[in-house]
């Protein structure tokens, strides 16, 4: 799966909210950027019985010896820090639901190194996706139909993509007109920083990569977006640690919803284990304070998009995960995972989950998959390893949008995994709700699925890497089902076919 949706390169596994905002409902969070980082100690999520006021549970927090540095009354949520190792459990009482530690839970990013590609010279802007210097390398557009769907509309600019990511550089030639400033927060440590500092990438060009795909500008400069004409929000979930802790999550949906961005992206995971199970005592708060927050962004209008993940797992038939947690903080465990175990955001209801194709427009190697549980397939690059000891071939990787966080300059670059399907899948749902101003997220994730190129099962087992040096069996995969199966969901996204 992905720390950022473990994120593959060649063939390497990859604000403050306020009552208005939320239509009268109160959401608050510390009055300055400085609260969140003042109350010493570790961080708690404390959730208040759905649809309760959280008056009750701030009183047994505070008598606990926790300071709340985040409030979302919406969805009766509290992100809180306290240095009294009990305070789990001295919080519990009258008005509070459900608490746990959120220490350890912070997922770690591994992207590997991103292949970059020299800048071209600017050429005159045609307004044609084809005529950018780099659309020659973008084989990823041609094969979902942009140049066809911009015939149509590239996109309107009162549409807002929320890249829930590690953030997006705000002086990056192809994006810098692209990013809606005023929608654009840093959510880290559940609270929100609108500077526009604090919501730009630190350690990681992730989040600009993906902003590339999504919406890189028609502009003569370098490579073409699926809808460029569409606005991006960066909405940072990523620490300078490159961690992204369940509370940031919270913070991104909740910010999302609250500024009735269209449509998310989200190419992660939110907890060291790689599936975070309900009847975990630990980590049920995680699920429920997550879907709470899933749930509010989708009643405000916000479809969410999430990456299936890149550990070539049927997530229709669980297993034995013997990966988790991988972040350091406990040893890891054996456990046998069960319906109760999900992966967050991708197997939470109201979420269009994605899994990724090559230029061949079969499932990449990498790429998780289940049937019923990916609805939709979208290109994310397939850099496979030919032979023991080949090297990878980036061209059939993503190449988009980057930031040199060490140089503190902007670039153009490869990168492949589900991270990158999820991206297509956003921008095309950016595209349809262009087009069809009026669809709510349910018929805008029912249109994603009704105009996407059926992808049939290949025959047998697919067998992406027969001579890995893993093993002749290392990416074995079985896909199911008829028109609509376990590998692609109803199909490719297609742009073209959202927009006529």
């Amino acid at each position: 799966m992905s720390r950022m949706s473990r994120t593959l390169v060649g063939a390497s596994a990859v604000a403050a909210l306020t009552a208005a905002a939320f239509g009268g409902a109160s959401a608050t969070a510390a009055p300055a950027p400085s609260a969140a980082t003042s109350a010493s100690g570790g961080s708690y999520l404390v959730l208040a019985p759905q649809g309760k006021s959280t008056a009750k549970a701030q009183q047994r927090v505070a008598a606990a010896g926790g300071t709340v540095v985040a409030s979302y009354d919406a969805i009766g949520v509290l992100v809180v820090r306290s240095a009294n190792a009990d305070f789990a459990t001295d919080v519990r009482g009258a008005g509070v639901e459900s608490a746990a530690s959120t220490a350890g839970l912070g997922t770690p990013l591994d992207e590997g190194a991103t292949t970059t590609v020299d800048a071209p010279a600017a050429v005159d802007a045609t307004g044609d996706p084809t005529a950018e210097p780099l659309y020659g390398l973008q084989w990823d557009m041609d094969q979902i139909d942009v140049p066809e769907a911009h015939a149509v509309t590239t996109g309107s600019p009162d549409v807002t993509v929320g890249v829930l990511d590690s953030g997006i550089s705000s002086t990056h030639p192809d994006l810098a007109t692209q990013i809606a400033k005023d929608q654009s927060v840093s959510c880290i440590g559940g609270t929100q920083n609108t500077a526009e500092a604090a919501w730009n990438p630190t350690t990681s060009d992730h989040g600009t990569h993906v902003a590339g795909t999504i919406a890189a500008a028609i502009n003569g400069v370098g490579i073409a977006g699926v809808a460029p004409g569409v606005k991006v929000a960066s909405v940072k979930v990523v620490n300078d640690d490159g961690y992204i802790y369940p509370e940031a999550a919270v913070c991104g949906f909740m910010w999302a919803g609250a500024h009735q961005m269209e449509v998310t992206n989200n190419s992660y995971y939110i907890d060291p284990w790689e599936f975070n199970c309900r009847n975990d005592a630990r980590q049920r708060p995680v699920w429920q304070a997550v879907q709470r927050a899933i749930r509010y962004a989708n009643s405000q209008g916000t479809l969410n998009v999430a990456s299936a993940g890149n550990s070539n797992v049927d997530l229709q038939h669980k297993f034995i995960d013997d990966s988790s947690p991988n972040d350091g903080s406990y040893p890891v465990e054996e456990r046998t995972i069960t319906g109760a175990c999900v992966d967050l955001p991708a197997e939470a209801p109201g979420v269009v989950t994605v899994s990724a194709t090559g230029p061949t427009q079969e499932k990449s190697y990498y790429s998780s998959y289940g049937q019923g549980v990916v609805d939709v397939a979208a290109p994310g690059g397939d850099s496979r390893v030919r032979s023991a000891g080949a090297t990878s071939r980036s061209a059939d990787a993503i190449l988009s949008t980057t930031f040199n966080t060490r140089t503190r300059t902007n670039g153009y670059g490869y990168k492949q995994g589900t991270s990158m399907a999820g991206p297509h899948a956003a921008g095309v749902a950016a595209l349809a709700v262009s087009a069809h101003p009026n669809l709510k997220t349910g018929a805008l994730a029912s249109m994603l699925e009704r105009t996407a190129t059926p992808l049939e099962c290949p025959d047998g087992v697919f067998n992406a890497v027969p001579n890995h040096p893993a093993g002749p069996h290392a990416y074995d995969a079985t896909c199911t089902g008829g028109q609509r199966n376990g590998f692609y969901g109803a199909g490719e996204v297609n742009a073209y076919n959202v927009v006529r």
